[in-house]
């Protein structure tokens, strides 16, 4: 690592698009503070944020790593990397891996779950930072990467623990997540970074369809009769149905479902975490979705419908309950209708509202990978 000049320490983020860059200019602002106080003796820092899709086409951290040592500028002491996308190590889920000989750190945002990730990425920045700027860092004291990151970082992030490094790799300390937390962990991580509340906007389709079904049924006195005769536990079967075939139209019309060619264990729960995570989020945005329809539904009742009518049509009063049955039972015919409407949506639309971009890159690459 170069040595810092003037008792100032250059610190550069260097962050993949999108969400990663948007979490590393936020906490630019307040990291040079921070870390100025927790260093103390004196020394300042300045930190850098450099957006750039260093993970583009790979997640082998070999790789990874020495596109960071090639990336760094002159007058960067410290390189520390952020991206959205799961990365593994030794059939763990990596979290941080640090080169304190080279100055550099590679976070994987997804390993610090899917709440307070803005607070979790800043917590995690500052004890990778703190330690390669130690003076485990300089060969001073010890070899390099002798002493662990420092208490907050494992005891904060739970379950993170110290993870197997290779004699033949650039990082000299690793942390991993790993057990059933672990997992679920990650998993949240991966469906924050898809962003799921974007799929209901990002299906303008499929919404509209799902609206104008909505609007239709509304004023159907079928489905008059009907909402008032269903029992709750049949308006929850019609509930669930409806989503789960929205979610399952949705996967399979766009082509969602990850496929691996390789037999190995690892890469069989890679594509079964992928797999997870695009439920999830998939998942996540149709109950949005579903949940928006009953709120429209209900106004658009509200307004239309006639109590007299309903009345003698269903030999039910219109009451309260009346509206909230009706609303709930037509979100779930417009949901069914919402999923015919978004075949009408372009593979690349779907993907770009279900997924990052990061994501997208990826499984791009995949099918580039398998047609070639």
């Amino acid at each position: 690592m170069r040595v810092p000049s003037q008792d100032v320490t250059v610190v550069a983020l260097l962050a993949d698009p999108d969400a990663p860059t948007e979490i590393a200019q936020r906490m630019a602002r307040m990291l040079p503070d921070r870390l100025a106080d927790r260093s103390g003796q004196g020394r300042r820092f300045d930190v850098e944020v450099v957006s750039e899709p260093f993970t583009a086409g790979t997640e082998d951290l070999s790789t990874l790593t020495r596109r960071l040592m090639d990336r760094r500028e002159g007058n960067w002491d410290i390189v520390v990397a952020l991206t959205d996308l799961p990365l593994h190590s030794h059939g763990r889920k990596l979290v941080v891996d640090l080169s304190h000989e080279h100055g550099l750190a590679l976070l994987s945002l997804p390993a610090l779950g899917g709440f307070r990730l803005q607070t979790r990425a800043r917590q995690a920045v500052e004890e990778a930072v703190l330690s390669l700027a130690g003076p485990q860092a300089t060969g001073s004291e010890g070899t390099p990467g002798g002493q662990p990151l420092r208490g907050p970082f494992v005891g904060r992030l739970a379950p993170i623990r110290p993870g197997q490094v290779g004699e033949d790799e650039i990082a000299d300390l690793r942390y991993v997540v790993s057990g059933p937390r672990g997992y679920l962990k990650v998993l949240g991580g991966m469906v924050r970074a898809n962003r799921p509340w974007r799929l209901v906007p990002g299906l303008s389709k499929a919404l509209a369809a799902a609206l104008a079904t909505g609007a239709v049924a509304t004023v159907n006195s079928t489905i008059w009769t009907l909402a008032t005769s269903l029992s709750t536990p049949r308006l929850v079967i019609a509930m669930v149905g409806s989503v789960a075939l929205m979610i399952g139209w949705l996967i399979v019309d766009a082509k969602l479902w990850h496929r691996t060619d390789e037999v190995s264990p690892e890469a069989r729960k890679r594509a079964a975490l992928y797999n997870a995570s695009t439920v999830m989020t998939v998942g996540i945005g149709v109950v949005v979705c579903y949940a928006g329809l009953v709120v429209i539904n209900l106004v658009w009742a509200l307004f239309i419908l006639n109590d007299r009518l309903f009345a003698s049509t269903t030999r039910t009063p219109l009451h309260a309950t009346e509206y909230w049955t009706l609303s709930w039972f037509v979100a779930s015919v417009a949901t069914v209708g919402g999923a015919l409407g978004s075949g009408l949506e372009s593979d690349e639309a779907i993907r770009a509202a279900a997924y990052s971009k990061r994501e997208q890159e990826r499984r791009s690459a995949l099918e580039d990978d398998h047609r070639d």
